[in-house]
């Protein structure tokens, strides 16, 4: 389980492969080149000389130092079958949605007189599909944790806290102290 939504985001759209990435890092390696189409461009993507990215490709170099084999890791999987999650982004911002468990601090603020003092709360809860666009289009511009906890909060405040508007009209929710989130499509 992810301890921030981006996180969460992104094992939720490797949840849609359909096939695994590359393990070895010779495989993940000549991925890699191919997809930048060059040793030199992967190189500097990577952080390490041309001629070490090259004896990985040949098989001379096997075992990477756990930090180029978490940097390798991540950049595969972000490049990993674009396509497949490209169309679980599409279906989850047009029809499915995304459910999203979360272990956090919440809190209230209504009228005068009305509010609830902040308590940590275990919630599952399916978003509709606005709010999966919403995460999912924040997080491809670049946006904070704190941008995409406070959608997050706003989705949860609707449909969880305010039953999609139709009680407790004008409930802020505050979204804090998250231990854990967890998002699927």
């Amino acid at each position: 389980m992810a301890e921030s939504i981006g996180d969460s985001l992104d094992q939720a759209l490797e949840s849609a492969f359909t096939r695994r990435p590359p393990q070895s890092a010779q495989a993940q390696m000549r991925f890699l080149v191919k997809q930048l189409k060059g040793t030199k461009a992967t190189a500097q993507l990577l952080g390490i000389s041309q001629r070490t990215v090259e004896r990985y490709v040949k098989g001379q170099l096997k075992r990477p130092r756990q930090d180029l084999r978490d940097r390798l890791n991540r950049e595969v999987r972000k490049r990993w079958q674009p396509q497949v999650r490209a169309r679980a982004k599409q279906k989850a911002a047009t029809t499915d949605g995304l459910v999203v468990s979360t272990r956090a601090r919440f809190g209230f603020t209504a009228a005068p007189g009305t509010t609830d003092d902040a308590r940590v709360r275990d919630i599952t809860q399916a978003l509709p599909p606005e709010f999966a666009a919403r995460l999912f289009t924040a997080r491809d511009q670049g946006a904070t944790e704190q941008q995409l906890q406070r959608i997050a909060a706003e989705g949860l405040a609707q449909m969880y806290f305010r039953a999609n508007n139709t009680r407790a009209h004008g409930l802020g929710v505050e979204f804090t102290d998250i231990q854990h989130v967890d998002i699927e499509l």
